[in-house]
């Protein structure tokens, strides 16, 4: 199981980077295939992710996921295991990549 942390805060703190990052290696254990972290210092959130890679074992799959116009961003536990139906769908609305 995939391990997710991170924090929202109004306080200005050195280094948030690290900050989430420690917290993540503190759950290691919940994730030993891969670990990510996205920071935005401006509005104090931080987010990070250790990753057990069980069906998609590219970096594909890596976490914190950033939409491909950057304005979102997230992080989950969990799989998709219809991921094919939806990308059809998808697809066939212009929505999703050939």
């Amino acid at each position: 199981m995939c391990g997710i942390t991170g924090f929202l805060s109004r306080i200005k703190t050195d280094d948030p980077s690290a900050i989430v990052t420690r917290m993540a290696d503190a759950i290691v254990h919940r994730g030993p295939d891969d670990a990510g972290a996205w920071v935005d210092e401006a509005a104090g959130v931080a987010l990070a992710h250790r990753r057990l890679a069980i069906l998609d074992l590219t970096p594909a799959g890596a976490q914190p996921m950033v939409s491909t116009c950057g304005r979102y961003i997230m992080t989950f536990n969990g799989e998709v295991y219809n991921f094919e139906e939806i990308r059809i769908e998808l697809k066939n609305v212009g929505a999703a990549p050939a």
